[in-house]
Order: structure tokens, then sequence, then C-alpha cells
């Protein structure tokens, strides 16, 4: 059984500060063996992200704060509120945009290794498979 806590992992390789503003708390990684990583993401008010999850799923929980996430391809927007959850099944391209501090538990899979800051196209990288 793991047992982790946010004050656990603050200050730690797993506290990661990203250069566009936002921080995530990964608590479970490939490392821990569960299949897909678990993480705290925190936006601060008024970031706007363009991401692409090329290589990963990902779904995200919002349990605090507002913002909003747009399709790319479709200019289809939805609000983000507590309570709301969004699921990325086809890659899909999109921007988040926080209007308050958003708080959000973000399952990735295939699971990342800890350490990954969004490339320039906006993804993480694939991490290396297991021998």
């Amino acid at each position: 059984m793991k047992v982790i806590r946010r004050e656990d992992i603050r200050g730690t390789d797993r506290d990661v500060r990203s250069p566009a503003g936002w921080t995530s708390y990964r608590f479970l990684l490939k490392s821990d063996g569960m299949g897909y990583s678990l993480h705290e993401t925190v936006l601060p008010p008024g970031l706007e992200l363009q991401m692409w999850y090329k290589n990963h799923l990902e779904a995200v929980f919002c349990y605090t704060g507002t913002g909003s996430i747009t399709a790319v391809a479709t200019g289809e927007m939805h609000e983000l509120a507590p309570g709301t959850l969004y699921a990325l099944d086809k890659h899909d391209r999109h921007i988040v945009k926080s209007y308050t501090e958003l708080r959000m538990v973000c399952v990735f899979n295939p699971p990342v290794t800890g350490r990954e800051i969004h490339d320039e196209d906006g993804s993480y990288a694939l991490p290396e498979q297991d021998d």
C-alpha cells in the first residue's frame, strides 16, 4: 500500500514548477508501477496554456477554482468549475485558461516519469519503454 501526502512531496523532485507558472505535485509516477500517473496540478489565475498530449491520454478533475478548456480543432469551449471532469480521449489539442486559481487532479496513461515539462508543441515526450 502507498500513502502519499502533498506535504511529503513538497520540495522533492515530485514537486514540479513550470517556467509557464503552473505547479504539479506528482503523487504517482511510472516508477510506482500502477500503470498510470496521478498529479495534482495548480494553475495561478490568468494563465493560458495550449497543450497537446499526443503521446498520452489524460483525464482531469477540477476540484477548486474556475476556468475553461477549448478544443483547438473545433473551437468548442467548456467552463471548468469544481466537480468538472474532462478526458482527452483522442489526444485533443486544447487550451486551458484559469480565471481563478485552478486545482485539478490529473491522470496520465501511459504514466509519466516525473520531471516532464511541456515541449514546444505542448506535449510530453513518451516515456522510454521497459526492457
